[in-house]
């Protein structure tokens, strides 16, 4: 484990001991020596290796002990024996955004010890009366139980697509398979999904449903036809596999790659021609010739064809009956990103790891942003730091050694009034500054596109961060009226980030067409953490090809001389 994911024990440890009413003095030694590892900016293998973990602040001889085993081993059995003394109750609710040991404590004492209990408590009043609640806690609680409960239900994309694609090269394979593909929400490339679908054109169905249902993995066979089953995987996700002939697989894949709203529209289509629109082909009095392909049958239909991603009832289908369909970015368009961690603040690689990593993926730039001072929790730099890693990355450019161009910038916290973290003369040693919002994300709507809009309006800002915070099936976005922020960054010639990290994709999607057709400019990011997280790239291209945006429409596309012009001419 490195000194972040032991930090991150040190503090469960606390929370578990808090649980247990144990002495206040332990569990404030273990939140202290958690928050000395995160500051720690020396050379932590080596503190570990000499002995030195007392050095630090709130270490002593136990907790260094335990820190030394995490480190080593990746394991802890004190915390492993903590766990299995608390009731499982407790460990459920304290995972419920809004509940801290204390909270959970309360809620125990009063005889509320499960996830079930607690909803029914809520809804029937009694939470809101427990010393400490009330009515506005009540229903926070509730509204974080039901997001939690269809957060269950959903899978994210890139998950998702891990599963996926081995069983895709497997079907591939089979004897017999003539045609597989991926359908479903996972094909239109949905920010989640709710199961796999996949399709496959053979003559012999029987082989392949019982390769399909013999897979490793499986849960239990949840239904076994001629021609579908459905199984449930290891850790909950539903597959299903349906087998249709040659000649009706172009039908078939489209129609289950869905929407089913863009799918009601193709067959409204079809029948003011005069046919009848299935899953296995057009049926009616009018003779047409067959579709071999998707690209056949929405020509057949007088569309131009349509990417899956854009199959989602928002315009397309116009678009590609008047041949005005984008032509829409490209995972190979993409020059570099702006928005990379290292080891200065909370990423897990190194300048170097990160820059040799981007160079391997063909980039010609990377722009590393580190957190500001006030993102404690992330190891924020402050201004020593900020302007030494400015200086290494000049001197690294001008030695040439990496091979690939590095921009000096940083991810500085919006504070709560919309003040940046750090002043224009310290941020005016930077090439450009991202602006994010990583604290009081529970601001109201007009506070916080209050807050936003201020930062906006910052001479000093270039492109804004993640726009409402959320973290895919974690947590909520923050309220804002991304309307109004989208004209203040028009307005203000200023870029918005798509943050391509698989938890975020934010801004949404949605946002982006009707935003970029006023002229907003994107910068698809990947808020890597590691020098592998630069693969990110793609579930943020997917986000912005949902978004109908175009090569030009990204400032990430432009060639190393362009962006260094583009940010130039950007700061004030």
């Amino acid at each position: 484990m490195d000194k972040k994911e032991i930090a991150k024990v040190l503090e469960e440890i606390a929370d578990l001991l808090e649980l247990k009413g144990e002495n206040p003095f332990k569990v404030r030694a273990y939140r202290t020596a958690s928050r000395s590892l995160l500051n720690f900016e020396g050379n932590f293998k080596k503190l570990v290796e000499e002995e030195k973990l007392d050095e630090l602040e709130g270490v002593g001889e136990h907790i260094a002990e335990k820190i030394t085993e995490l480190f080593e081993t990746g394991k802890l059995a004190y915390y492993e024996k903590l766990k299995k003394s608390t009731p499982p109750g407790m460990l459920q609710m304290i995972q419920v955004h809004g509940l801290g040991p204390k909270k959970v404590k309360a809620l125990h004492k009063k005889k509320i010890r499960s996830i079930e209990e607690l909803k029914t408590a809520a809804e029937k009043g009694k939470v809101a009366k427990i010393r400490g609640f009330g009515k506005k806690s009540a229903q926070n609680i509730l509204d974080s139980l039901a997001h939690r409960e269809a957060y269950q239900k959903r899978t994210l994309w890139w998950d998702a697509m891990t599963i996926a694609e081995p069983i895709l090269e497997g079907l591939k394979k089979l004897k017999g398979v003539q045609k597989a593909e991926i359908a479903g929400s996972l094909r239109r490339k949905l920010e989640t999904v709710g199961d796999l679908d996949f399709l496959v054109a053979a003559s012999n169905p029987k082989p392949i449903m019982k390769w399909f249902t013999s897979l490793p993995g499986i849960q239990r066979v949840l239904a076994s036809g001629e021609t579908k089953s459905s199984v449930k995987l290891e850790g909950g996700i539903q597959a299903d596999l349906r087998v249709v002939k040659e000649s009706e697989f172009g039908y078939a894949l489209c129609y289950f790659t869905g929407s089913k709203e863009h799918n009601i529209k193709l067959r409204d289509r079809a029948l003011s021609c005069g046919w009848s629109l299935s899953e296995y082909g057009l049926a009616g009095a009018r003779k047409t010739k067959k579709a071999a392909t998707e690209e056949d049958l929405y020509k057949i239909l007088g569309f131009s064809y349509i990417e899956p991603e854009l199959r989602e009832d928002r315009g397309e289908l116009q678009a590609a009956e008047k041949k005005k369909l984008p032509h829409l970015i490209e995972v190979k368009d993409i020059r570099g990103t702006l928005h990379n961690h290292t080891t200065s603040s909370d990423g897990k690689s190194t300048l170097r790891e990160m820059a040799a990593a981007a160079k391997k993926m063909g980039w010609e730039y990377l722009g590393i942003s580190d957190h500001s001072k006030s993102s404690f929790q992330a190891n924020g730099m402050d201004e020593k730091r900020l302007l030494a890693q400015v200086e290494e990355i000049r001197k690294l450019n001008a030695s040439k050694s990496l091979g690939i161009y590095l921009f000096s910038g940083l991810e500085c916290d919006i504070l709560a009034d919309g003040k940046l973290d750090f002043p224009k003369k310290i941020l005016d040693h930077l090439d450009y500054v991202i602006g994010s919002v990583h604290a009081s994300l529970t601001q109201n709507e007009k506070a916080m596109t209050r807050r936003i809009i201020k930062a906006v309006e910052n001479p000093s800002l270039t492109i804004l961060g993640h726009l409402t915070g959320r973290l895919l099936l974690r947590r909520e976005p923050s309220r804002v009226d991304a309307q109004k922020v989208i004209d203040a960054c028009i307005a203000n010639n200023k870029i918005i980030e798509l943050n391509g990290h698989p938890l975020r994709l934010d801004m949404d999607w949605r946002l982006w067409h009707k935003a970029s057709e006023k002229g907003l400019l994107c910068c698809i990011n990947t808020d890597a953490h590691h020098a592998d997280n630069h693969q990110f790239i793609l579930s943020g291209v997917n986000a912005a090809r949902k978004g109908w945006l175009e090569k030009s429409q990204v400032i990430n596309t432009v060639s190393l001389k362009e962006m260094q012009k583009l940010l130039k001419s950007r700061k004030n």
